[in-house]
């Protein structure tokens, strides 16, 4: 993989990895619920006891957040780059909705690990996370296929 392609991968998770964001935080203000990923990720820090400040946990979580975003993305690219999925709406939505249940998945590792079980409706937390996956999915995809038809 050249630097080229990696710009491309990396473009794209920071363009969906902050589409699913902001989605999560629109659904969060307007459900009046905490379905704030990298919130919920410094959370999960504190109950870790890694032994730093809330400001560095808050900065590790955020990292931690887009760098999954970018693990996604890189698998996206190696199946189209594998024509083992094309580049499409559906496929977009696809991928969108099998990284939110892996979210999903994760997300219900994390608690019991952390033993963080937080003040949420985890129902209507876990399906606005497969929304805002479909959103990641469709915008890591939409990024992606831009850079192919204009570069």
């Amino acid at each position: 993989m050249d630097i080229y392609i990696f710009l491309q991968i990396l473009i794209a998770s920071i363009a969906a990895t902050s589409a699913m964001t902001l989605f999560s935080y629109a659904a969060s203000a307007s459900f009046r619920e905490l379905y704030k990923e990298p919130v919920l990720l410094t959370f999960m820090l504190t109950k870790l006891h890694i032994d730093v400040s809330i400001k560095t946990k808050a900065t590790l979580a955020w990292l931690l957040h887009y760098a999954i975003g970018l693990l996604f993305v890189l698998g996206y690219y190696l199946l189209w780059v594998h024509d083992i999925l094309p580049i499409s709406f559906l496929t977009a939505f696809l991928l969108g909705f099998v990284s939110g249940i892996i979210g999903i998945v994760g997300w219900m590792i994390m608690f019991k690990m952390s033993h963080h079980q937080p003040d949420i409706d985890f129902k209507g937390y876990y399906f606005q996370l497969l929304l805002a996956h479909i959103v990641f999915g469709l915008v890591a995809t939409a990024v992606y296929s831009l850079f192919l038809s204009f570069f």
